[in-house]
């Protein structure tokens, strides 16, 4: 998985939001905000990270099991898929 060409994150307060840019304004109609931890993910989605590499690196990150670190990460993915930001 990869966060496509032409969308960014940047920190608004205490969130942070998905913005296009360049050709993507266009056609992206969403918004998607997230925490700290979407963002951590989001780093990793850039450089093309799978599912379990996301599971292990949230896991060291946070103290979080792995069960609830697959679902939050589903959920995640999910919703970047649902707003076109993944690659495919």
């Amino acid at each position: 998985m990869k966060i496509k060409q032409g969308f960014v994150l940047r920190k608004v307060g205490t969130q942070w939001a998905a913005v296009a840019v360049g050709a993507e304004l266009v056609d992206f109609n969403a918004m998607v905000s997230t925490n700290e931890t979407g963002a951590f993910l989001w780093e990793l989605l850039k450089d093309g990270a799978d599912r379990d590499e996301l599971i292990a690196k949230m896991t060291a990150e946070y103290d979080v099991d792995e069960a609830t670190a697959a679902e939050d990460i589903d959920e995640f993915v999910d919703k970047l898929a649902s707003a076109g930001i993944l690659e495919a």
